[in-house]
């Protein structure tokens, strides 16, 4: 069972049900905990469900990545909770997991507990669950609502740096997260500059942003902050390039024809490590790319000393190709 700290700015529903308890609509923040059972013969990546081929109708937390239960805490309650939590782990670290469209909040809490698991978490993961649809459908929903969802997360961000004790603290952002999360990390960084020191790594991955409102407008201010920043890109990700066709701009996660570079980010192409249908979560179902955040995340090591990594220099920028398992 993993423990993970949640805060979202989603609707109560006034059910008890872990998978029921937030709804779509934005609302003032709500904080608290779900614990989530991973199986005994859990394949790293993997978020084992129900399966009706396997005859498997309901949940069971012997067989699937579940969430047993979740509780509602008062702010002060919760982030003294947080504080214990992070004294009490081996390392004064936590990780915040910022989710992309089309994901419920049950969806974020299975997933954080998954990748803290897989990546052997040393430190308290965190989740921030913005008021996603959850649905493929709500596409535009979803782009309206993670804008309104950014004064909460700044909000929660700066208490988040006040209050938990966290000495090394990982922001992780996926697809349509990594537009709240950079609009606020690049304001809060640069606002308060007592946080910078306690901020390990911005990870962006598969960011479904416009490269060029990146490059002019969030970046300056990125590097202002001079904290260390990674990128994951692809150029086989199905879900931006569908992005690009509606926005008419390409995404910073898409690498193609080549990544985006820029100076003071280490770009990742991590092409043809994701076997799913989307090619869009490889950032947490990838074996290669798990491995990859292992040694950033646990070992400490930049791009140029991880050996999952191999280094293109096209120019005075290089970026790193993430192996593939016969590459190694």
């Amino acid at each position: 069972m993993v423990r993970v700290f949640y805060a979202t700015d989603r609707n109560r529903t006034g059910s008890g049900d872990p998978r029921e308890m937030f709804g779509i609509d934005n609302a003032g923040l709500s904080y608290g905990t779900c614990d989530v059972s991973i199986p005994r013969r859990h394949e790293p990546g993997a978020l084992e469900s129900p399966s009706i081929w396997r005859l498997e109708f309901r949940p069971d937390p012997e067989r699937h990545v579940v969430v047993l239960s979740a509780s509602l805490q008062a702010r002060d309650v919760y982030f003294s909770n947080l504080r214990k939590a992070v004294e009490g782990a081996k390392r004064s670290s936590a990780f915040v997991f910022v989710h992309g469209y089309n994901v419920t909040f049950e969806d974020a809490a299975r997933r954080t507990a998954q990748i803290s698991y897989d990546v052997r978490f040393d430190g308290v993961p965190v989740f921030y669950s913005w008021p996603s649809q959850g649905s493929s459908a709500g596409y535009l929903h979803d782009e309206e609502s993670v804008q309104l969802t950014v004064p909460h997360l700044r909000q929660f961000l700066a208490d988040f740096f006040e209050r938990s004790s966290a000495q090394d603290v990982y922001l992780v952002a996926h697809s349509m997260g990594n537009r709240a999360l950079t609009a606020v990390i690049a304001q809060l960084a640069n606002e308060k500059p007592e946080i910078r020191g306690r901020l390990k790594e911005i990870i962006l991955s598969a960011p479904d942003i416009n490269v060029e409102i990146f490059r002019s407008q969030i970046y300056p201010a990125l590097a202002q902050a001079k904290r260390p920043i990674t990128l994951y890109a692809s150029s086989e990700d199905v879900a931006l390039a569908a992005s690009k066709k509606v926005h008419g701009y390409q995404r910073l996660g898409d690498s193609r024809p080549q990544p985006g570079l820029l100076d003071g980010i280490e770009t990742i192409d991590a092409t043809g490590v994701d076997i799913s249908f989307l090619k869009h979560s490889y950032f947490a179902e990838a074996r290669p790319l798990l491995a990859d955040l292992f040694t950033l995340m646990i070992k400490g090591l930049r791009a140029a000393q991880r050996t999952e990594l191999s280094i293109v220099k096209t120019g005075p920028i290089p970026y790193w190709i993430l192996k593939k398992p016969a590459d190694r």
